[in-house]
């Protein structure tokens, strides 16, 4: 289960503590800049090691966790929890998030100008 024989790969690492759901996840991320190891982004290979910082940009949220305890495999819950100490910012409250584009209920069918601007607003075209 936990090892200290030598580093373990950074996406490895994310994925085993559950940081991300998949490893190909955890490596898309690190290619695509959103993962830090002690301030230097880094690519999936990058070997951590206990007391390395990581910051973990996803979903519009940042984590930001301490490497307390190596594991190379996946493991439960609550063991991962005790393989990290989390320094997290605490998630923006639900009533920050502004939901885009929610209609006022009773409004009726949007028209299709509101449906085109309704698409903008939530990313589409």
């Amino acid at each position: 289960m936990a090892t200290d024989e030598g580093p373990v790969r950074v996406d490895s690492w994310i994925w085993s503590v559950r940081l991300v759901k998949t490893r190909a996840l955890a490596a898309a991320a690190c290619r695509a800049g959103h993962v830090q190891v002690n301030g230097d982004r880094v690519k999936p290979a990058h070997a951590v090691r206990p007391g390395d910082v990581v910051r973990l940009r996803q979903e519009g949220r940042e984590r930001v966790v301490v490497v307390s305890r190596l594991v190379r495999k996946r493991v439960g819950a609550p063991v991962a929890a005790e393989c990290y100490v989390d320094n997290s910012p605490p998630p923006p409250a639900r009533e920050e998030t502004a939901a885009a584009g929610v209609r006022d209920r009773g409004a009726g069918r949007p028209t299709k100008r509101e449906r085109r601007d309704l698409e903008r607003l939530r990313g589409g075209r």
